[in-house]
């Protein structure tokens, strides 16, 4: 029996949130893989560094694109890039994602509630939706949503975000219906991973954090490799409308 198709060789992947954490560990790991890349993020600065990368290190091309998520017209901007460089999107991974501080929930305004759920539940739909009947006409593709624990763990201090990462795993299951049989649509749900919002979280919070994980300790950005690449590639050929727990045996 043959084993599943792990290579990504000459397929397209648009990543967002691409340039830095989770997102530049799973552009990195696409190029390796052969595939070219899609780099978008607010910062052009950033995608275009990675994208020298995946050229320089890869050998794969590389677009860096600047893209707000939480603006509809510039998702529809990223999307006609996208196809007028490489002519197709086999893979659109909604990295994107943003969480708000707050005194206290009587004290987050609409703005501060709107900026969270245009980046992390409309712009993953507009992409997913705009990406998605292109992929289908197309005879498949893969769209990969990165949703967080907080969508059936919320913590106080980040309700609106909680919120819409739960409207996101939920777009998942509702676009793999719609979208199915052709294009796959998953999501990986993360526990506490060391990106860089990381770097401001005091002691006490890392180690509060890291008591929640069977493992032992905080994921690292490459952790994320392993679920991207099998949810990207023929390994989940049979799997669509999933959620992958990514959490470290959070309890």
């Amino acid at each position: 029996m043959a084993l599943p198709e792990k290579s990504l060789a000459d397929k397209v992947v648009l990543v967002t949130g691409g340039s830095r954490g989770l997102g530049r560990e799973m552009v990195r790991a696409f190029a390796a893989a052969g595939a070219d890349v899609v780099i978008a993020s607010r910062k052009l600065d950033g995608c275009v560094e990675l994208a020298d990368e995946a050229k320089n290190t890869y050998g794969r091309r590389a677009l860096p694109v600047a893209c707000n998520v939480s603006e509809w017209t510039q998702c529809d901007a990223l999307t006609e890039a996208a196809y007028a460089e490489f002519g197709r999107v086999d893979v659109l991974v909604n990295n994107a994602g943003m969480s708000l501080l707050y005194p206290s929930l009587d004290q987050v305004s609409e703005a501060m509630f709107d900026k969270v759920i245009a980046v992390n539940l409309k712009g993953p739909f507009r992409l997913s939706t705009a990406i998605g009947t292109r992929m289908a006409a197309a005879g498949g593709g893969s769209i990969i949503n990165i949703s967080s624990i907080e969508a059936v763990r919320p913590e106080p201090l980040a309700v609106p975000y909680a919120a819409a990462k739960a409207g996101l795993s939920n777009l998942t299951g509702g676009l793999a219906q719609s979208f199915g049989p052709t294009v796959r649509v998953n999501t990986i749900q993360c526990g506490p991973f060391a990106t860089d919002i990381s770097k401001a979280w005091p002691d006490e919070l890392r180690a509060e954090l890291t008591r929640h994980v069977a493992l032992g300790r905080v994921g690292q950005p490459e952790d994320i490799v392993g679920a991207a690449l099998f949810f990207a590639t023929d390994a989940s050929a049979f799997c669509t409308g999933a959620t992958l727990a990514l959490d470290g045996g959070w309890r």
